[in-house]
């Protein structure tokens, strides 16, 4: 009888790391779905709450990382009032949400603002689900 030599196999390869799924960390998709870009407001009110507050430290954390990126703050509005008093409102808004993140050290020459009023709602319905989705500060990555 002759013994039999064991040969052994070779080890499996190593599995290769997963590619990284979802959108990279420095693209405007990242920043719209994870970072998120817009806050809401109470009617008739421009004040930041704390959700809001969190969300904007986000940003400015965000915005931090990629020092090279601008962001322009769109104040918005629901459809009742007037186009002036909402113009306005939608200012107030816009502005308040830059000033928190100048407050968090983003610069403001890294931050525009711009007032559309009740010109472009989000949901187009007449209720007040609607209403509180339109009450917003939208936010818009503007430069790599």
């Amino acid at each position: 009888e002759t013994a039999a030599t064991a040969v052994s196999a070779p080890p499996p390869p190593a599995a290769k790391p997963a590619p990284p799924s979802g959108p990279a960390p420095d693209s405007v998709e990242y920043f719209n779905t994870v970072v998120g870009n817009m806050v809401n407001f109470a009617y008739d009110k421009y004040d930041l709450d704390a959700a809001a507050q969190t969300k904007l430290k986000g940003q400015a954390a965000w915005l931090k990382q990629y020092p090279a990126r601008t962001l322009t703050v769109e104040g918005h509005c629901d459809e009742r009032g007037t186009r002036e008093y909402n113009l306005a409102l939608g200012e107030r808004r816009a502005n308040a949400a830059k000033n928190y993140l100048v407050s968090l050290g983003i610069p403001a020459e890294r931050l525009r603002t711009v007032s559309y009023g009740k010109e472009f709602p989000f949901d187009t319905g007449h209720t007040d689900n609607a209403w509180a989705q339109n009450r917003r500060a939208h936010f818009v990555i503007t430069s790599k």
